[in-house]
């Protein structure tokens, strides 16, 4: 008798999902998102200490950037990151997705398309330049997602040189 890692189920009945930016009170939902979102994409564990200064980093200092989340019955489902990027051709901000990780038995469900859809209506209102993100090379599920809302790849390649 073979073992097999049971996939969690998708929520059956219509879920009503509401978008906010974070709070404080919600860093331990953030906090447990990243973590599983770093073994998901890269087997990697993160070392809680550090992702629970960084996440609480961000609520310090807005510069930083901002946490979205997504909640269904009081519960945060999903969270994303948006950082800032300045553009001197634009004379504005361009605003970066991270950080994008929705529970597994809310993934397909137009959660993350509800949230880009706050999140550019937000940067349309505050004249940001444009929405940028990156995705795994092999992520053709996200990359068909992000296809799916009229982003594309764009003209540039990203290269990336980490000390941590």
């Amino acid at each position: 008798m073979t073992s097999k890692t049971a996939r969690p189920a998708r929520l059956s009945d219509p879920i009503m999902i509401s978008i906010r930016q974070a709070t404080p009170k919600d860093a331990p939902s953030i906090i447990d998102f990243q973590q599983k979102m770093a073994w998901e994409t890269e087997k990697m564990h993160l070392p809680p200490e550090t992702v629970t200064k960084g996440v609480h980093g961000v609520f310090e200092d807005s510069s930083r950037g901002e946490y979205f989340v997504a909640e269904s019955e009081g519960r945060a489902v999903a969270s994303l990151l948006i950082t800032y990027e300045w553009s001197d051709w634009r004379n504005c901000n361009v605003w970066w997705f991270q950080s994008v990780y929705v529970v597994p038995e809310y993934r397909r469900q137009g959660i993350f398309r509800k949230m880009y859809t706050h999140i550019r209506n937000l940067a349309e209102e505050q004249g940001i330049a444009g929405l940028r993100l990156y995705v795994e090379t092999k992520n053709e599920r996200a990359q068909k997602t992000y296809e799916a809302l009229g982003m594309g790849s764009g003209h540039y390649s990203f290269y990336e040189w980490m000390r941590k």
